[in-house]
């Protein structure tokens, strides 16, 4: 067949061919996140770094490098004059928000800036000393110390930056003190010191999604379920002791942080069992997750002692958007239990089965649509609204 009798045969197919439509490539709608959970196993090592969420730090600013004293000699003119150069400043210490780490365990007690280079001859400055950043969590509050410990800086926004202690400034070298007067001077500065503050840093927010629940009610199962964080799972109450933070992964690259605290019991407001102090860490969380145990008798007393516990801590906190999980379907008399909670009770409740991985994608694309959300609508009050007179500015500058 030639090329002119194939050209021919193309041009009538083409011609003929019914025109279609692929909506699946022609749709204009982004596609929805998928989570991704992780099958694979889990070692049984316990995590060697604890999470930590305060601490106090001591940051010095790196000294500025020393004056030089020195001489030019030259072809023809020995005695040239002073040609000494400054010292480089010092680096300063700078804690910088990110999203990347959500613990402050990598934060040493003692941070010192780079010092600066001593001046040469020749007028050679001294190299300055690179600034030392740190980064820490978003929602990070700079204190001073107790006992009359005041707020001085609030990172919250990603890529916000406090300078905690400035680096001290270079000395003059004897070039910079010839005069008329005085031509050979043999005096030079020493650099200066940098800043030595004391601050403690507290995390005000350690996830974006809390778990609230009884104790046994498989709040650790279901972090466990869905993250690689491994908190510890035992049959007896009280098993987490301290807050256990994990990692939700989905296909487009983004990521929510789910917070399990320990467990809550009926009058932890009149410091029974471990109390309501650790009610601080999901204090600023955007959305609360009730895990209910359906396997107990009566689910509806659960959320509401629940409910009454986190408003006796601060108010605010009921105001929230919250999640009703209905755990242990898998168990005796839970679906009986589950029809009359739904019953009496009007909010969505999505039940699941934390142990054997029930449920909970529908989880977890529901607490990644009220993840974008609140994103959405901190990006328009930053564009509408950039200044806010609760806030008390996103830099401080000692």
């Amino acid at each position: 067949m030639s090329i002119s009798t194939r050209r021919l045969i193309f041009s009538i197919y083409k011609r003929t061919a019914p025109t279609t439509t692929n909506k699946k490539w022609c749709s204009t709608s982004p596609p929805t996140p998928v989570p991704i959970i992780r099958r694979k196993g889990k070692g049984d090592r316990e995590m060697s770094s604890p999470f930590i969420d305060k601490k106090q730090v001591i940051a010095t600013g790196g000294s500025g490098g020393d004056g030089c004293i020195a001489f030019s000699r030259i072809f023809g003119n020995e005695f040239a004059g002073p040609d000494g150069g400054d010292g480089g400043s010092g680096g300063h210490v700078i804690f910088k928000a990110t999203s990347a780490i959500n613990s402050l365990s990598h934060l040493p007690s003692k941070i010192e800036g780079e010092p600066g280079g001593a001046g040469r001859g020749s007028n050679c400055t001294g190299e300055n000393g690179t600034h030392t950043i740190i980064p820490v969590p978003l929602g990070t509050m700079i204190k001073t110390m107790p006992p009359n410990s005041t707020l001085i800086s609030d990172l919250s926004l990603d890529e916000q930056f406090f300078v905690a202690a400035k680096g001290g400034g270079g000395g003059k070298g004897n070039k910079f003190f010839a005069s008329s007067q005085n031509q050979s001077p043999e005096l030079a500065e020493f650099g200066g010191k940098g800043e030595s503050n004391t601050f403690l840093l507290e995390m005000s927010i350690i996830a974006e999604f809390g778990l609230v629940g009884y104790p046994n009610a498989g709040k650790s199962t279901l972090l466990r379920a869905i993250s690689r964080a491994r908190p510890k799972v035992a049959s007896y109450a009280f098993t987490t002791l301290r807050p256990h933070v994990g990692v939700v992964f989905f296909n487009d690259m983004e990521r929510v942080t789910v917070a399990d605290i320990p467990g809550l019991i009926p009058d932890a407001h009149r410091n029974r069992g471990l109390g309501i102090a650790f009610l601080r860490h999901i204090q600023r969380c955007i959305c609360l997750i009730y895990v209910i145990d359906f396997s107990q008798p009566d689910p509806l007393d659960q959320f509401d002692s629940l409910h009454h516990e986190l408003e006796q801590y601060d108010p605010k906190m009921i105001e929230k958007t919250f999640i009703i999980l209905a755990n242990k379907l898998d168990t005796d008399f839970a679906k009986e239990n589950f029809q009359k909670f739904k019953s009496d009770f009007p909010q969505e409740i999505l039940p699941i089965s934390a142990k054997f991985s029930f449920g909970l994608k529908e989880l977890l694309v529901k607490i990644r649509g009220i993840s974008d959300s609140r994103k959405k609508a901190s990006a328009v009050d930053l564009v509408y609204n950039p200044v806010r007179e609760e806030s008390t500015g996103p830099v401080k500058w000692r």
